[in-house]
Order: C-alpha cells, then sequence, then structure tokens
C-alpha cells in the first residue's frame, strides 16, 4: 500500500474514493500539514498501489493493510474510502484514536427499508461502461459527484484534472469497488463503533444523501454530524470548512 506522509503533528489517515487516489485531497492537505502529519493513501489499483490479487480492495483487507502500516491515527475516509475507514475503526480500534466519514454511508444503495441512496442501477450501469468506454465512464461518475453542487463546474474540472494524474486505476479492481459499494451494508455494526465519529455530509449531495450520514451519526454511539452546503466532495469545493472541522474533532479528542 503506497502511503505518502506530509507535515507534522498528530497522525491523520486520509482515504479516498471510488477511481481515485491520494491527490484528490490536496485542497485539503495545504490546510491540513501545519497541524497534523498526513498520511495519504493510495488503495490497490489506484495511483502508486498496483493490484497483485483479486480481492485486494475489500475494505476488511484494505483497513488490515493500513493499519499495519500506520500508528494510531484518526482515520478519515471520503465516499469509497469511507468504508475502510469504518472497518479499521470496527476492527481494529486500538489504532483508531478517531473516524471521520466524508460523503461516505454504512449502505449505498436503496432498498425497501434504506432510501438514503442510490438506485442499485446506477452501480451497474457503472460496471457495464467500464468495458465499453472507461475514461467516458469515470467522467460521468465525476459528473454525478458534483452534480448539485453550487460549484459544480470547478469541481468537476479538478476531479477531472487529479483522476488521471497519476495513470489509469486498474479496471479490475474499479469493478470490484463498484460491487463493494453495491453490495455493502454496515447499518447493524454501527452500534458497535467504540471511537467518536464526526459524519459530514454534503447538503446537494446527489450520490450519497446527507440523510444517510446524519441516519449514521444517530446510530453510531459518540456520533457527530454535520452538513455542509456541498456535492460529494466538500473538501474540494468547502476546504476550509472541512478542514476546520476536523481540527476541531481532533482538538476535542484531546481533551477525552
Amino acid at each position: 500500500m503506497h502511503i505518502d506522509v506530509v507535515g507534522s503533528g498528530p497522525d491523520l489517515v486520509l482515504i479516498h474514493g471510488w477511481a481515485m487516489h491520494s491527490a484528490i485531497f490536496a485542497p485539503l492537505t495545504q490546510l491540513l500539514t501545519e497541524h497534523f502529519r498526513l498520511r495519504l493513501v493510495d488503495l490497490p489499483g489506484h495511483g502508486r498501489t498496483h493490484v497483485a490479487t483479486p480481492g485486494a480492495l475489500d475494505p476488511t483487507i484494505c483497513a488490515r493493510a493500513i493499519a499495519a502500516q500506520t500508528p494510531p491515527a484518526i482515520w478519515l475516509g471520503w465516499s469509497l474510502g469511507g468504508l475502510v475507514a469504518l472497518h479499521a475503526a470496527l476492527d481494529h480500534s486500538s489504532g483508531v484514536r478517531g473516524l471521520i466519514e466524508i460523503a461516505a454511508s454504512p449502505k449505498f444503495v436503496r432498498s425497501d427499508n434504506w432510501p438514503h441512496a442510490v438506485d442499485c442501477a446506477v452501480f451497474d450501469e457503472f460496471a457495464i461502461g467500464l468495458g465499453n468506454n472507461y475514461r467516458g465512464t469515470i467522467e460521468r461518475f465525476l459528473a454525478l459527484e458534483t452534480l448539485g453542487s453550487p460549484h459544480a463546474q470547478s469541481e468537476l474540472r479538478a476531479l477531472k484534472q487529479q483522476v488521471f494524474d497519476r495513470g489509469e486505476p486498474d479496471t479490475a479492481v474499479l469493478c470490484e469497488g463498484l460491487k463493494i459499494l453495491e453490495t455493502t451494508d454496515l447499518r447493524a455494526r454501527l452500534a458497535e463503533l467504540t471511537v467518536p465519529n464526526l459524519w459530514i455530509g454534503g447538503r446537494r449531495d446527489r450520490l450519497v444523501p446527507p440523510a444517510a450520514m446524519r441516519w449514521a451519526a444517530q446510530h453510531s454511539p459518540r456520533g457527530q454530524w454535520l452538513e455542509i452546503n456541498s456535492g460529494h466532495a466538500p473538501f474540494v469545493s468547502d476546504a476550509p470548512a472541512v478542514a476546520t472541522a476536523i481540527r476541531e474533532f481532533a482538538d476535542a479528542l484531546k481533551s477525552t
């Protein structure tokens, strides 16, 4: 697992979302390096981490691998990365001082008892599209991530500039990631969380409705909830607000 380390201070692990890599956090990194030692993870098949075996993107496997390479830290996960961070907090809590979930959900697809999500057909369509028009499919996913944001055009430009900056993600891993997003359901395990947790949602997010994160915070011991007027990538459109929330969360941990 490739992990860049920058800055100084308490350790903060950052885990990106589907099809991206750790450089997507650049707007946030610039604001946090004076306050934290950032550990910027490239998930398997993304960025500078080259996948070797099928199943390498499994959130339980990724959480275990990252925990083995990092000291006790606050873990931050965005979107798919939120599932990895959540597994770490559940299964490796001794190495997780606090959990921050950004535009992440315990369940990403809609069902009869879970309206706070998108239809599973969305991920099925992207999986089919990867084989027909690889780059076009990823760009459509990026457009979905920015849909509804008050800064949609500038966010989309930023995401497009970043996505292929470290080479192309592995197609098989991208398909695996979509299947993970489609099938994972960690709602029942939220009650097991023992670490403080903060859920940051975008009011205009069309991929992960903010109601999903509000629900998760309400059903997690020591859970907190923050809504920002953004789309799916609030750390791009509203980096100062997200950075402030992270610092305040970390400061509160020091007093506990």
